[in-house]
């Protein structure tokens, strides 16, 4: 069975009905279009070392990465944990991950490669040490004091729980007044705190980022966070970490009109559409799906958090995750990022770390090429070095801003796991979330010819009337797409 599928972005119709006419007028049969050649693909580089991203950047660059998201660029609290990075001390740039003017080279490195560097900027508090203590860099600092940038009125003295840390998520006020696990939580909105937070900010431009993710945003009003970011150099990225709860009065709509906004309700439904055996090719995403419309949703099969604590698929469910990370970069919806992090045993683990305690340089040269069934502990996971996402990076790229097309299911027993969807002439991609692999027809909108499969390099033929016959493996994707097609 195969059905048109019905564009899921309210806010991009008229966009679409001008792609449709456009595609209109070259139907199967005619010579396949020019690859769009578009960049919007970013990546979580977890916790790498600003020297590892400097090396790392010229090989994203290639593979159309058009953004890098790093770690919290600050001196933090002083312990083995991934999560001391976002406990800040002080404004210092200057951390485990290496000091200013690593990350300062980092930058321009990135740029040459025509990557954008995002910086996660930790502004809603500072650390959660209850005694006092010594920065990474040398800082002295109290849960209450940090020399020079905050003093205690420069916090909330949180009234509405009664132990000063957040236990109602329906309550806006203790959300955002009271402090997130012992976290110093800052009074984002006296002037005085906007002022050193834009200061922090206007550092790090100087340094060249291209932007900043705003971490916990959720746990500061909306109107805090505009006034922090208010008259950035025009073009500047701010990205915002807002966790969509179900029943919560908080919700990510609230922070778009600032910037684009992780939709977690995305990721989620995708995890539950590999583990349901069946990737629903016209799955509703935007305001119709009540989620964010796309161009102000970035999207992500898992985070540094969702990996931790199991709410998301991740490198531990080896091929299912990366059926997910092709329908991630397959589909039009929002704007996607990658993970690259490191494996892990229990969910405080640090990156692996010299005897000093600074992060040892990741390296994707040793890290397994492929996706793997299980890796060892502090292996870095290198997901920019596997086949599946190079060619989905690649059929991403080709298809650009076409609109979902050619909905495909199948209704019979042997081929109800498999799927697919077209992005109009320009490319054809097809799923497999079953364990075996099927043979399965799929009419396309693709142009007659010779298309190599973006995954295994194989090709297949695809005929005048846009069909083609093609096995897709198990738990695996066929991708073609117009920048792989003989001419």
């Amino acid at each position: 069975m195969r059905r048109e599928a019905r564009p899921a972005r309210a806010a991009l119709a008229g966009l679409i009905a001008t792609v449709t006419l456009g595609l209109a007028a070259c139907t199967p049969g005619t010579q396949p279009p020019q690859p769009q050649d578009r960049r919007d693909a970013g990546i979580l580089m977890f916790q790498w070392t600003w020297d590892a991203i400097a090396a790392e950047c010229p090989a994203l660059g290639e593979i159309g990465i058009d953004w890098v998201l790093t770690s919290p660029p600050q001196e933090h609290v002083v312990g083995p944990q991934w999560w001391v990075a976002y406990q800040p001390v002080s404004h210092r740039v200057e951390s485990r991950l290496g000091a200013r003017e690593q990350f300062a080279a980092m930058v321009e490195a990135c740029g040459e490669a025509g990557v954008d560097v995002v910086a996660d900027a930790v502004i809603n508090h500072m650390s959660g040490q209850d005694a006092p203590g010594v920065g990474w860099a040398g800082s002295t600092y109290e849960h209450y004091r940090y020399p020079g940038l905050f003093e205690p009125d420069d916090f909330h003295a949180c009234t509405e729980s009664p132990t000063g840390d957040i236990i109602d998520y329906r309550d806006r006020d203790e959300v955002q007044r009271c402090e997130l696990v012992n976290l110093a939580d800052l009074a984002t909105e006296t002037p005085r705190v906007q002022q050193q937070l834009r200061a922090y900010l206007d550092d790090l431009l100087s340094l060249g980022v291209a932007g900043f993710r705003i971490d916990a945003a959720k746990h500061m009003p909306p109107e805090d966070i505009a006034a922090i970011v208010a008259d950035l150099p025009e073009g500047t990225r701010v990205y915002q970490e807002v966790i969509r709860g179900q029943g919560e009065p908080i919700q990510p709509e609230e922070y778009a009109p600032t910037g684009p906004v992780w939709e977690f309700a995305y990721a989620r439904t995708l995890t539950s559409m590999v583990q349901s055996g069946a990737l629903n090719p016209e799955v509703r995403f935007g305001p119709e799906g009540r989620t964010l419309p796309s161009e102000q949703a970035i999207v992500f099969v898992d985070n540094h958090d969702t990996e931790r604590n199991g709410e998301t698929l991740s490198y531990k469910d080896g091929e299912a995750y990366a059926l997910a990370t092709a329908f991630l970069l397959a589909h039009p919806y929002g704007t996607p990022q990658l993970t690259s992090g490191y494996a892990f045993e229990g969910r405080d683990a640090g990156a692996p770390a010299d005897d000093d305690g600074r992060v040892i340089d990741a390296s994707c040269a040793d890290a397994p090429p492929e996706v793997q069934p299980r890796y060892e502990p502090g292996t870095w996971v290198c997901p920019q070095n596997w086949d599946l996402v190079r060619g989905m990076l690649a059929f991403r790229a080709a298809v650009g801003d076409a609109p979902l097309t050619d909905a495909t299911e199948f209704e019979t027993r042997e081929l109800r796991s498999v799927t697919g969807f077209g992005r109009g002439e320009y490319g054809f991609v097809a799923f497999n979330a079953g364990a075996t692999g099927a043979t399965a027809s799929f009419d396309s909108s693709l142009a007659p010819g010779r298309y190599t499969d973006a995954v295994s390099g194989e090709v297949v033929e695809v005929d005048g009337e846009g069909r083609f016959r093609a096995e897709v493996p198990g738990m695996g994707v066929v991708a073609l797409h117009v920048g792989a097609v003989e001419r």
